[in-house]
């Protein structure tokens, strides 16, 4: 539900506003009344005042930055700490990285901007932008406090909750303290293995989707798997609430080389969530200039709209389920029953419609994204290397077979399989970057491990790049850039993984790790198997990708996997393959109807 107010005009901007604007005026003005009530000329009197209310707005601001920036480096003193390097760019406010970044966002490649320079500053450094610090970080020991061992001293923030109260309001992945642990609570049941572990669900929406690409290159065209995978929006849907929003209902799009393109009719509810999540990512990117830039307009708004709308109907229909239980004296308990979904059970605790739909939207954009985005990239990546997947599709036919439906038992035995997911998950993170603010002045570890600890103070962020620390050749080794799911099963596992597990984080850690995990690995694994059981080849068709999304050819000469991208990732809250993931698949048994 888009807030009442536009975000540059809600109460903390106003107060900002106030902070910055009113206050200097203040004093201008009452400058000006001391010089009155001191006789001085009129037109002196008049000139000083003009002078003072030019400058009163940037001097004091400056003034505070200054004052905070002493203050800074007083406490960590204090605390036996250091501050850690900074990047420092050539124009006022740091605005030429900021532009740097946002370049580098739109032409560059996954991970670029203001990461540049984590290899050379050791793997943590600040950068003021737009005289706002932020930390920036690589380090695996500084982002085991940030998530476990000091995780009591970090949260979202305040300032973190309102840049994406748009999009996830007070859900889950947006709250702190006893609202996070409500949520928490209230959800991890639902995430059991006796619930996750029943796979019909699964089955049906698998073979649904497998059944509109059959069809697909029955008709000899590329499918965009990226759009495909959307059926684990359904089936997230419909397993966590009990509604299956039917999104993959609609035709799936052409490519634009195609002349059926402009029959396509678009999957709005899709779209409206990959166009707020794009929204909120801005407003990441460019710090707290993003009020400004929303001053008068929610650029999530009509995103949200769309989103809203589809959700209304689902709670209100478990409300009323709710309330006819009621009436009818049924319900005695609250205890969740066994077939009883995550929303249902919600419904019974609360009929706030703000709690229901910001916890509905947050947990339906966990199930949906980061299955969508395993899946997309497994797919590009069996698409890149043949070999692995004859190796893989191998591994299912002879432990499932052809056409039977994989159970639980049968995903835990599949080494291979785990493999594959698991490289793809440490090249492409679903979530390659994230944050964590400072609740109190703090340390964490230094990179040098011969220094003092990095002090960290109230109220800064301290940005982590999971998908940086993934790709470091002195955490995985020389071979760190390359797609091998063999080390996950040689003995680089025990050299690199096993004596140091939180270099591989694809689902978070700590007391915040994705309660979706086993959830993903699952929907993932089984949509493989019924995937490979029906295609035996597949390869990308690059004539289909739109060419705004073609790698630039520099790119070629690079090492690692950057050297072989066909196509360009890029990341909102999370990854994706810019213009879909346009794909042709073979059938071991064609039985196209002409």
């Amino acid at each position: 539900m888009p807030p009442t107010l536009p975000p540059g005009l809600q109460q903390s901007s106003l107060k900002a506003l106030v902070v910055n604007l009113v206050a200097p005026a203040a004093a201008v003005l009452t400058v000006h009344r001391v010089l009155a009530a001191l006789g001085l000329d009129f037109h002196l009197r008049f000139g000083v005042v003009v002078l003072l209310a030019v400058l009163s707005v940037p001097a004091t601001f400056a003034a505070r930055v200054q004052l905070n920036a002493w203050s800074v480096r007083r406490r960590a003193r204090r605390a036996g700490a250091v501050l850690p390097p900074r990047w420092d760019g050539k124009r006022i406010g740091n605005f030429d990285i900021l532009a740097h970044a946002l370049e580098r966002s739109q032409n560059g490649y996954i991970g670029e901007g203001v990461w540049d320079r984590i290899e050379e500053l050791n793997n943590l450094y600040e950068i003021d932008l737009v005289w706002t610090p932020l930390y920036f970080t690589a380090d695996v020991n500084v982002i085991k406090t940030l998530l476990a061992t000091g995780f009591e001293h970090f949260e979202k923030g305040p300032t973190l909750r309102e840049t994406l109260d748009t999009l996830l309001g007070t859900g889950v992945f947006n709250s702190d303290g006893e609202m996070w642990k409500w949520h928490r609570t209230m959800t991890r049941p639902y995430f059991s293995r006796d619930r996750i572990s029943h796979f019909e669900i699964f089955g049906r929406h698998a073979d649904f989707a497998i059944k509109k690409m059959q069809d697909r290159f029955c008709e000899g065209r590329a499918l965009d798997f990226q759009a495909l995978s959307r059926f684990t929006l359904d089936s997230a849907s419909e397993f966590l609430f009990g509604t299956n929003v039917n999104s993959l209902q609609t035709d799936l799009p052409y490519a634009h080389n195609d002349p059926k393109v402009a029959l396509y009719a678009r999957e709005i509810f899709s779209e409206a969530f990959l166009g707020a999540q794009n929204a909120i990512v801005t407003r990441l990117r460019i710090g707290s200039l993003w009020r400004f830039n929303e001053f008068f307009k929610d650029a999530a708004a009509e995103h949200m709209h769309i989103i809203d709308q589809f959700l209304k109907p689902i709670l209100e229909a478990a409300i009323k389920k709710r309330n006819q239980t009621k009436l009818a004296g049924l319900d005695a308990s609250t205890e969740e029953q066994e077939d009883e979904t995550l929303l249902g059970n919600l419904v019974k605790i609360t009929d706030d419609p703000k709690v229901l739909r910001d916890e509905t939207l947050n947990i339906l954009l966990a199930g949906r994204d980061t299955t969508a985005t395993t899946l997309t990239f497994v797919v590009y990546m069996l698409c890149l290397y043949p070999e692995v997947l004859k190796r893989l599709r191998a591994e299912i036919l002879d432990h499932i077979g052809p056409n039977a439906m994989p159970t639980f038992d049968d995903i835990r035995t599949m080494k291979y399989l785990r493999a594959v997911l698991n490289e793809t998950l440490r090249l492409f993170p679903p979530v390659p970057l994230n944050i964590r603010v400072a609740n109190q002045d703090t340390t964490v570890p230094n990179p040098n491990s011969n220094k003092p600890p990095i002090f960290v103070p109230k109220g800064v962020g301290v940005a982590y790049s999971v998908l940086h620390m993934h790709r470091r050749e002195d955490l995985w080794g020389p071979d760190a850039l390359e797609f091998d799911p063999d080390r996950f099963l040689d003995d680089r596992l025990n050299k690199y993984f096993t004596k140091n597990p939180m270099i591989f984080l694809p689902f978070n850690a700590g007391p915040r790790i994705c309660l979706g995990q086993q959830f993903a690995y699952n929907e993932s694994s089984f949509f493989l198997i019924r995937l490979l059981q029906s295609f035996s080849d597949m390869e990308l068709d690059l004539a289909a990708q739109p060419p705004s999304a073609f790698p630039p050819a520099e790119w070629a000469h690079c090492e690692g996997q950057k050297g072989r991208e066909k196509v360009r990732a890029k990341a909102h809250l999370t990854t994706y393959v810019e213009g879909g993931l346009w794909v042709k698949m073979s059938e071991r048994d064609l039985t196209c109807n002409v």
